[in-house]
Order: C-alpha cells, then structure tokens, then sequence
C-alpha cells in the first residue's frame, strides 16, 4: 500500500482585525479541506498586517505565548474538527523575548511543538531584527499523522542548509509560510521569480515536493505601503509547479503526491549517498578564508 499525502497552500490578504483574520484563515483551511488537503499551510504571520515594515513598540503588544496565542488556539480546534495538521506562523513571545515561530498542530489538534525562524531578515521593508531574535529550536521537522513534514519560515526559505538540515532528518515535504512583496527602496526591484526559483531549487536538489505560501494585497502600516505579490505554489519532487497562484489570487492550491515512489525516486538520484561531508567545513565556518 503506497503512502500518499495531499497538501495544500492558502493565499489570502490581510487587515488589523486579528479575528477577522483567523476566520478568514479558517474559511480557507475548511475549503483545503473539502478538496482533500491534509496538511494545510497558511501564510506567515496570517495574525495581522506585516508589521515589520518599520520599527514600532507597539507590535509587541500582539505577541503571546505559543500555547496561549489566539491563532493556535483557533486552529487547533479547527485542525481537531477537520482531522487536517496546520503549521500555524505566530508572534511569539516567551518572557522577554520574542519570536517569529510556527507551531505544528497534528490533525488530533495537538501542538507537536514550536520551531522559531533561524535566519531573522533585516532590511528596508523588513525589519524583523528589531522585533525577532534569532530562533534557537534548530530546524526541525514533524511526525504528522499524514507524512514527516519540514517547515521554514519566509527568509528560510532562501538558504539552502535549511532545506538540506530538514531532509537529513528525514523530512518528506518541505513547507515555507511567507510574507513577501514590495522593496520599498527600489520600485524596480521585483523578487517574486527569484522567490519562487529559489525554492524550487531545493526542490530539485533534495527531490522532494515544496509548498509556499505567501499573502497578497496592499497593506498601510506606513503611509507608503507595501504590496505583498503572492505567487503561492506546490512544486512536485522534479520542481515543476503542479499547482500556482498569481499575484491577486485568493484561495486554495492542492496537490497529492506518492511518498514512496519519492522517496525512491530520491534514492535513485543519489544526491545523499554521494555527499562529501569531509569537505563541507567551510560550510560551518562563519569566516571560511
């Protein structure tokens, strides 16, 4: 009997009204489910507007406690309801110090635990240093009841040691929340391809399917804005997009794959069996010469 795992990416704007949000979010994690989606990725930081366009000490105020945050809580129960696993990206706090975290809620609606972003960006547009510090869970990857699923968060998403740290422990899909648009210092500056390609990217190295998911829309926490660009999708092991978003659509994307014809199509590439762990120090190297 194959094992099978469908998946699927949520793209939505969002506004202030934290509630508001996590209903929104919860509409389109019941239409995944009605397709047959068990493992559903909502995008990053879906709790309000991407905040971390400038630096502000009143987001602080819109932290919780992972177990305690009303976005968890919220789809907990639906992930219970449904029997669907939802990797939940929050605003964590944990006494003095605060997180962008994601916690992975199996389809019971159980929290299997919290991972906390490891690369924090810092930049015009997004200034996350000033709110974030740098995670320090390790990447991690989950037991969920459909498949072993590793889970990034957006600026994870371009590195690839973060891909390759999930898949040594196994991970079977590779999951990234994101909220990523407008370069405020550079209208000429659109990532969206590169943003896609990249991930696409460890698609191909690690031959395993990759879902991103992104918010879309206009947000005014400054007065000159940002635009977030979407272009959620699934890439299967090869990385072709099977499933994809433009830039304005809201909604559900899914997909279904074979975990273990991937799993020896992986074998057959031999990408991990030819690996040169003896020369790879400089990669651990903060300052290689």
């Amino acid at each position: 009997m194959t094992r099978k795992i469908t998946v699927a990416a949520l793209q939505s704007s969002y506004g202030a009204d934290m509630d508001a949000n996590i209903r929104r979010t919860a509409e389109l994690v019941r239409e995944a489910a009605g397709q047959g989606a068990q493992v559903i990725l909502p995008s990053e930081l879906f709790q309000g507007p991407y905040f971390c366009v400038s630096q502000e000490e009143r987001w602080f105020g819109t932290a919780y406690p992972w177990r305690e945050h009303p976005c968890v809580i919220a789809m907990a129960d639906l992930a219970k309801e449904l029997g669907v696993a939802i990797p939940v990206s929050i605003f964590e706090r944990e006494g003095p110090h605060y997180f962008n975290s994601m916690v992975m809620l199996d389809a019971d609606g159980s929290a299997m635990g919290v991972y906390r972003k490891s690369h924090i960006p810092d930049g015009p547009g997004y200034q996350e240093k000033y709110y974030f510090r740098p995670g320090d869970t390790g990447f991690k990857v989950w037991d969920t009841k459909f498949g072993r699923v590793g889970v990034g968060i957006c600026w994870d998403q371009w590195y690839p040691e973060t891909a390759r740290a999930m898949m040594l422990q196994g991970a079977e899909v590779l999951f990234y929340p994101t909220a990523i648009g407008s370069e405020p210092h550079d209208k000429e500056l659109d990532t969206a391809e590169p943003w896609r390609r990249a991930m696409v990217g460890h698609a191909v190295s690690n031959v395993v399917p990759v879902v991103g998911a992104n918010r879309t829309g206009h947000e005014d926490v400054t007065a000159a804005g940002q635009t977030f660009y979407g272009s959620s999708f699934i890439a299967d092991h090869r990385g072709d997009l099977v499933a994809g978003f433009g830039r304005d659509d809201q909604g559900v994307l899914t997909a279904t794959f074979d975990l273990d014809y991937v799993d020896r199509h992986r074998a057959a590439w031999g990408f991990f069996r030819d690996r040169r762990t003896d020369l790879y120090r400089s990669l651990v190297d903060p300052r290689p010469a």
